[in-house]
This record gives structure tokens, sequence and C-alpha cells, in this order.
């Protein structure tokens, strides 16, 4: 019996480690994106491409690692884009905000051999709701709030125990209608590159 404690650790400490680690089981990181729409195709039904602008803004993300190889990420953040259509010459479409959650599952590279680099990959879904539109001299511009799907890669470096520099890309595959004075119709195939760099603190 007296050797029950010993087992019950033994038994014990790598299912700890499989829980987390030694590591914390989450990781909250502040970035700075850039959002670059591919403006993709579509057309209106005049004719003509829709494109929107690109838009570099702060971000805020979450990641809970439910295991020390596959961690759950959230982002938020709002982003602005001016917006127009090319047809013969650009007609200005004026702007419009967007709120696009994001929430991707990641699988990490825990390999000791890559020291304190930690690459990551990922896919996931994102939502886009579409808001505040400004279009001046026209009298009004619609956009269609979307899903869309998500691929990522990124790559996390360990400053400390609990500090990480991080570089992150993701590709949303995103598309949306548009109605531009409840007459001109467009599909806007926007599929914007987000790319950041930031700092993370786990715990």
């Amino acid at each position: 019996m007296k050797y029950l404690p010993l087992l019950a650790l033994t038994l014990l400490t790598p299912a700890a480690f499989a829980a987390g680690g030694t590591e914390g089981d989450w990781l909250v990181r502040g970035r700075i994106i850039n959002v670059n729409p591919a403006n993709d195709g579509g057309q209106t039904s005049i004719g003509g491409k829709p494109y929107a602008g690109t838009d570099t803004v702060p971000e805020v993300d979450v990641t809970y690692f439910a295991t020390p190889n596959i961690g759950i990420e959230l982002i938020a953040a709002t982003t602005e884009h001016a917006m127009k259509t090319n047809k013969g010459s650009n007609v200005d479409l004026g702007s419009v905000k967007l709120l696009p959650p994001t929430l991707t599952a990641q699988y990490h590279f825990n390999n000791p051999c890559l020291g304190k680099f930690k690459p990551y990959v990922g896919a996931g879904l994102n939502y886009t709701h579409f808001f505040d539109a400004d279009h001046p001299g026209l009298a009004s511009v619609k956009y269609d709030d979307a899903f869309g799907t998500v691929v990522q890669a990124g790559v996390d470096y360990k400053l400390t125990d609990k500090v990480y520099l991080n570089a992150d890309l993701k590709h949303v595959f995103l598309s949306t209608d548009v109605r531009v004075n409840d007459t001109i119709t467009a599909k806007a195939n926007l599929n914007p590159v987000i790319a950041g760099v930031g700092v993370g603190y786990r715990f």
C-alpha cells in the first residue's frame, strides 16, 4: 500500500501532460492584421466587376488548447473597406464595415527539434456581418451577411514560458450579394487574404 501514492502519481503524470502539458491551456494574442481582398471575380447586373479595398487594423484572438497539439482559435476584429465597381471606369460605391468572427481548429507542431518555433496549420469557418455602409451619391448600397471557409498557417516563437511572438496567414473564401439602389445587383467574390503579426500570452 505504501507504493500506492507513487503508482498513482506515475499514472496521472502522462494524463496531465495529455490534457495541456506544462504550458497553459489558453493563449491570448493581440495582432496587427492586413486584410487584402483578392476580388476573385463576380459580376454586376449591368456588367463590370465589384472590388473591395484593403484595410489594416488591430485584432484580438483567443486559442484554447484541448491537447498540446490541438487548438481552437477565435478571432475578432472590425475592418472598413472602400468599395467600387469597374465598368469602363470606376464607379464609387462608398465604403462598408465588416465584423468577421472566425473560428478555426488548429494542429500545432511540438517537435523538440523545432526549438522555440511552434508552427501550426488550421481550417475553419467565418461569418461576416456587413454594416454601416456609406454610399455618397447613391440611394442605398446593401450587402448580405455571409458564411465562408478559411485555411490558416502560422508560427509562434517562444520568448519566455508565457510570452510568444506570432505570425499568421489566413485565406478566407467569402462571397456576398450586393444591391445598389435596389435595382442593380452584384456578386462580389472577396476571398480576402489576412496577414498578421503580434504577441501572445499563454496561461
